[in-house]
């Protein structure tokens, strides 16, 4: 835990669109159809149990020094996602250690939960953190969160659901930091098509659990159900909540950022589709948490010129680690990291 705020320079170039992404929607579809890099084989399959018996499963790239960054995907990804190997990579290209994990039942790790994965899933994330300091005793953990993780992350961070491992340090990239808004924003016009690929896809893990005899067959999902349905329908019952209202407010990051204690950036974007920006303004945040606000990015995006394959998002997220590794160097510290 370290006292003072946190202050870092923002990155020497702006996510400056080519004329053919300008716009949310095209940042968001063009920058996540673009080609990135390939699997990269070299890594070793990490498991760990979690309190409820099921196991999440990750993968763990060599890299030298002091320093381990830990990604997590959003909805509907996994850790073969683009924009996972690309953070995989940047970290590796700093010179850093990688954990590239899956929420349950993703990825490397179907068929090992029957639990499902949400926003609020702070306590997962805290897992992690757990067993890569069992791990790698004495290395700095910096965290990396995409979309639904950078809610779950932030809400580790600021205690939202209870006190979990924390790492040292943290990235959350487009956090949907209130959940009701950004379900109801995914409603409207061509969000629609975001939200029915989001559905498509948690209706496919929903049928895997199933066929896998992990969860029984009575969750009914009509076809034309939006991500607010889904969520009372199956998120809701399955996580242990009242219902959609209840799991929304009690996941949502957007009350708890006031408490954060560690360095923290949280990057967002103006023309998002589905996430209003004005919510990370609005928000009480405490002097540790910085907000990088770009005009253009769109969801996970940040096609933009003047950088390596246009990936902004890859530049942005090379500025800041360096940023926070040199902040925590140059920050009084006040103790060791906080355990449960």
């Amino acid at each position: 835990m370290l006292s003072g705020a946190f202050c870092p320079a923002p990155p020497p170039l702006p996510c400056t669109p080519p004329w053919w992404a300008r716009g949310g929607h095209l940042q968001t579809l063009i920058g996540n159809s673009l080609p990135g890099p390939p699997p990269n084989p070299a890594f070793r399959r990490i498991e760990l149990t979690l309190p409820d018996g099921d196991r999440l499963a990750g993968r763990e790239y060599p890299g030298g020094g002091d320093t381990l960054v830990c990604l997590f995907h959003g909805l509907g990804g996994d850790n073969d996602a683009d924009y996972m190997r690309r953070g995989v990579a940047v970290a590796q290209e700093l010179g850093h250690g990688a954990w590239s994990f899956n929420h349950r039942g993703c990825g490397d790790g179907a068929g090992l939960a029957a639990g499902i994965y949400h926003s609020g899933r702070a306590d997962d994330l805290g897992a992690v953190f757990a067993h890569a300091r069992a791990v790698h005793p004495g290395k700095r953990l910096v965290a990396v969160g995409f979309s639904l993780s950078g809610n779950a992350l932030l809400l580790n961070l600021g205690e939202g659901i209870g006190r979990f491992e924390k790492p040292d340090l943290a990235i959350a990239v487009n956090p949907p930091i209130d959940l009701e808004k950004g379900a109801r924003l995914l409603e409207r016009g061509l969000n629609r098509v975001y939200d029915l690929r989001f559905v498509l896809r948690c209706r496919r893990a929903v049928r895997e659990r199933v066929a896998a005899g992990l969860i029984p067959d009575r969750y009914r999902i009509p076809s034309w159900t939006t991500l607010r349905g889904f969520d009372d329908l199956v998120t809701a019952p399955i996580g242990g909540f009242r219902d959609r209202e209840d799991y929304y407010a009690r996941c949502s990051a957007m009350p708890h950022l006031a408490k954060i204690d560690r360095p923290t950036v949280v990057l967002a974007a103006r023309d998002d589709p589905f996430i209003d920006w004005r919510d990370h303004v609005a928000a009480e945040k405490s002097d540790l948490v910085h907000l990088h606000l770009e005009d253009f990015g769109g969801h996970m995006g940040y096609v933009g010129k003047g950088v390596p394959r246009m990936r902004w998002l890859d530049f942005a997220l090379t500025h800041y680690l360096r940023e926070l590794v040199g902040a925590e160097g140059r920050m009084v510290a006040s103790g060791p990291p906080q355990t449960p």
